[in-house]
């Protein structure tokens, strides 16, 4: 897209970042609540409450309440954590961005900040450097924004020695993982976190990574 300049972060961009992550987090409720009804469990939870109050009731309407408060329930619940979430990471390392992140980018078109990516030494593997905190406001999407945003990343890692940028996105992230497909990345990775919630929910996520060094050679 024309007229987006890519820059580092500055002290001023706080708000607009915060927003776009937040924004972007909000929306993967949809998908997460569908995921969630897709599973074996899930089905099997709401299906038995039917089925044991309408024997037991006699009555239809009865079970069909039931299982729509315990939609509501189950997406609130859902709701709740990401706002959880949101408001964790806004008030650590996106309130602290400078001392949390070895470089943080901001894309800015016509003076507004419309998407950002970050990245920091991976624990554990310190020849990578990972992907972070990749944004992008409804209204720039699919315009090359975050496929430039990536190259940034990748660019950076190359210059300071990096052998790879690795990145872990998740099973209703279908964009994204597309996007980073489309630019290089290969999936090396799927687990869950071994809390009950995500095995529960089968919330798998993928582990990404792009070889800078041998992009380099290859070029």
């Amino acid at each position: 897209m024309s007229g987006v300049e890519i820059r580092e972060y500055r002290d001023g961009d706080g708000p607009a970042v915060r927003e776009i992550f937040s924004l972007g987090m909000s929306e993967l409720v949809p998908a997460s609540f569908v995921h969630i009804l897709k599973q074996p469990t899930s089905q099997m939870l709401l299906m038995c409450t039917f089925c044991s109050l309408l024997a037991t009731s006699k009555s239809f309407l009865l079970p069909v309440l039931a299982v729509t408060l315990l939609l509501a329930a189950i997406r609130q619940l859902l709701v709740y954590w990401v706002n959880a979430y949101i408001e964790t990471c806004c008030s650590t390392d996106l309130s602290a961005i400078g001392e949390t992140y070895a470089c943080f980018w901001v894309a800015e078109s016509e003076g507004r900040v419309v998407a950002t990516v970050a990245c920091l030494p991976r624990n554990g593997a310190p020849d990578c450097l990972e992907l972070k905190r990749m944004s992008v406001r409804r209204s720039h999407r699919r315009a090359g924004v975050a496929k430039r945003l990536c190259q940034t990343v990748a660019d950076f890692a190359r210059q300071r020695g990096y052998a790879a940028v690795v990145l872990v996105t998740s099973v209703v992230q279908t964009d994204a993982q597309k996007l980073y497909e489309g630019v290089g990345f290969r999936k090396v990775r799927e687990f869950v976190e071994p809390d009950v919630a995500s095995r529960l929910s089968n919330f798998l996520l993928f582990e990404y990574r792009l070889d800078v060094r041998k992009d380099h050679t290859e070029k």
